[in-house]
């Protein structure tokens, strides 16, 4: 079964400053028929303008991905951690126990984009803990670039759930399969860009939520991004 979710039914909110779409439930917006998938529980497509940012906050109990997609963002964190993240790289921060951190776009100019991905933890209480890795272009070009997984495997980040995050830039010519294992379902996000996925043509912030299907197909992409998440 496929179901498709197009970006304007997202939940959505502009403070000003942050301009958010929301794929499931988060803060004010409430939509019982979208509170996660599998351990997949949070994808917020933020855009912060120049110089804003979230000041020091506490997360528990979450892996929690940031992915950008253009311009920069600045973290800091309580366990000691300092890093500006930009496209290319992918960040990874287990809340386990308790940790504070802040978030910032450090340009005085330019607007950022990027994607805030929260997936439930395989156990709580985890020691907190921090990680990040640069993807290249070359390394998703016209492929599936494994980019977090369980155990770290191919020099993907390691996240402490049964989750396997994959990310791809297709354009032209440029495809795509991926097996769908048994058992096993996919939530296709379309970051930026079009493409046809599984047949069905998606825009950017669109979706595809895969059950029961034994693979994915990727084609005629045009400056897009994919993101596909491997969930039971």
């Amino acid at each position: 079964m496929i179901t498709v979710r197009k970006s304007n039914e997202r939940g959505h909110a502009n403070h000003g400053w942050l301009d958010s779409n929301f794929s499931f439930s988060f803060a004010e917006y409430y939509d019982p028929a979208h509170m996660h998938f599998g351990a997949l529980r949070v994808i917020n497509d933020d855009r912060i303008a120049a110089g804003m940012g979230f000041g020091m906050h506490p997360h528990q109990d979450m892996e929690i991905i940031t992915y950008v997609l253009s311009g920069a963002i600045e973290h800091k964190d309580s366990m000691g951690n300092g890093s500006v993240i930009r496209p290319g790289n992918v960040q990874r921060m287990s809340a386990g126990t308790g940790v504070r951190h802040s978030e910032f776009n450090p340009s005085a100019t330019e607007q950022t984009h990027l994607l805030q991905i929260w997936i439930l933890p395989a156990q709580k209480g985890d020691t907190p803990s921090y990680e990040e890795k640069e993807f290249s272009d070359t390394d998703k070009r016209g492929q599936l670039r494994l980019v977090a997984s369980p155990n770290g495997e191919h020099a993907s980040v390691t996240i402490h759930q049964d989750v396997k995050l994959y990310a791809g830039l297709f354009d032209g010519s440029e495809n795509a399969e991926m097996p769908i294992q048994m058992g096993r379902k996919l939530y296709v996000h379309l970051a930026r860009g079009k493409a046809e996925i599984n047949g069905l043509a998606l825009a950017a912030g669109d979706a595809l939520m895969l059950t029961h299907e034994n693979q994915l197909t990727i084609q005629h992409g045009i400056q897009a991004e994919v993101l596909v998440f491997d969930v039971f």
